[in-house]
Parts: structure tokens; sequence; C-alpha cells
């Protein structure tokens, strides 16, 4: 016990409390109202609700809001009455059912629109050599889908099947356009190589030629709803230019 009071130990024991002392006094004392450790992976505080009864102390400004407002929105698309006319004759009637399009619809585009008018066009024709109807189905409007059904279910019947390779799209113009109430419609030509064969049940070739690439020529067109969500175009008919 009496090594306890032995006189290294009560300097020790001073020099402890000194310390101890000391850094309390300069960290300070826990109050209560201290912010808690900031957690990087926590979610951000839900904004409180003010008691002053006005409703936009609730809003979230959203991102860039103030820039958005500032900026000057462009008269009467401007920039896509430019577009319009390189891909159709100022004046033409071609160019005046465009603008109508893009009056109701800002996002229309035609050079986009022509590259997903490619892409659908590959898809539905490699579809429907397949007799892959589920795809079909997200691209063909509803008469569109049945007549295609329709034809892949006689083709089944007979025991035929197509063997065919895309070989590419030449060419793709917009050559109609209308806009009908709230429907936009969109005609195109396309230029493509196929190489395509139909084969009966023995295997043997009753149409097309699996050794040749054919040029062919197809007039399909296409329509969205304007006051839809859902920006994709259907086709809506199909008509051979040959």
């Amino acid at each position: 016990m009496n090594e306890i009071f032995d006189p290294l130990n009560l300097l020790l024991m001073g020099l402890a409390v000194f310390i101890l002392f000391r850094l309390r006094s300069v960290l300070g004392k826990r109050t209560g109202n201290e912010r808690p450790p900031f957690d990087p992976y926590s979610k951000p505080d839900q904004p409180r609700e003010r008691k002053n009864g006005n409703d936009q102390d609730n809003v979230i400004p959203m991102p860039n809001q103030t820039t958005l407002e500032a900026e000057p929105v462009e008269e009467s698309g401007r920039g896509g009455d430019v577009v319009i006319d390189k891909v159709a004759p100022a004046g033409s009637a071609l160019n005046s059912a465009l603008k109508q399009i893009l009056s109701v619809d800002r996002s229309f585009e035609p050079e986009p629109f022509l590259e997903g008018a490619r892409a659908a066009y590959e898809m539905i024709v490699m579809a429907f050599a397949d007799g892959d109807k589920k795809a079909l189905k997200n691209l063909l409007s509803r008469e569109v889908y049945e007549g295609f059904v329709t034809a892949i279910d006689d083709r089944e019947k007979r025991g035929e099947t197509i063997e065919s390779t895309f070989v590419g799209i030449d060419k793709a113009e917009i050559v109609e356009a209308a806009l009908k109430n709230s429907t936009a419609q969109v005609t195109v030509k396309i230029h493509s190589q196929l190489i395509s064969a139909t084969r009966d049940k023995a295997g043997e070739v009753v149409d097309g030629d699996p050794a040749k690439v054919s040029e062919v020529i197809d007039i399909w067109t296409f329509a969205r709803d304007t006051t839809s969500r859902d920006p994709n175009w259907k086709l809506v008919a199909t008509e051979s230019a040959e």
C-alpha cells in the first residue's frame, strides 16, 4: 500500500491530473449540442419543414435551375428549322411538314431519326426472317404486327425457313412527312443489301439465292404520338419500291 504513496508515484499522478486539466480546457466541454461526426456514406439530411407556412421553403432547387432559367429560349426553334432546311428544300411540302412536326415535338431531329430508322429496319428484317414475334411486337404498330405474324405463321405451316444475312444500308432518306392531329408520321426510303433464301421442308431453295447479294428498296412509314412520353417510333406501313 505504501508503494502507492511513493514520492515518484505521487509526482506522476500529479502530472497526469495537470495534463488532463489542460486538455479539457483546450478541447472544451460537451454540451449536448455538438454536430455528429460526418459520415461520407450516409444519405444527405432531408430538408426540414419551415414553420412560416411558405411552401417554397420546402422546395429543393434542381441542379443548375438558375442557370437554365437565365438562358434565353431560342425563338421558333430557329436552330431546328436550319437543320430541316438541310434535309428538305425550303418551301417544299416536305420541309413544311417536318417543321410542323418540330413545332409540336421539340426533340425531333431528322438525322438522329434516320439513324434510328436504319437500326429499326435491320432489327425488323432480321426478326421477321427468324420468326421472332417478341422482338417485332415492340417495333410495329398493331396492324403491321398482325400482318407480320400472319406471314410468319403461314410460313411455319408450310414448313419453310428463311436464311437471311443483312449486308448493310446504302442509303436512307426522308421522302414524306405529315402531322395528323397529335400523330407525327415520317416516311423513309431505304436502299439496303440482303442475302436471303427461303427453303422448304426438304431444304430446297424455293425463293431467293443463298449466294447472291440482292439490292432491296423499301418505303417504310414510322409514326409516334407526340403527346406521349414514349419517345419511340413504330412502323405503321410498309411498301416495296420495286
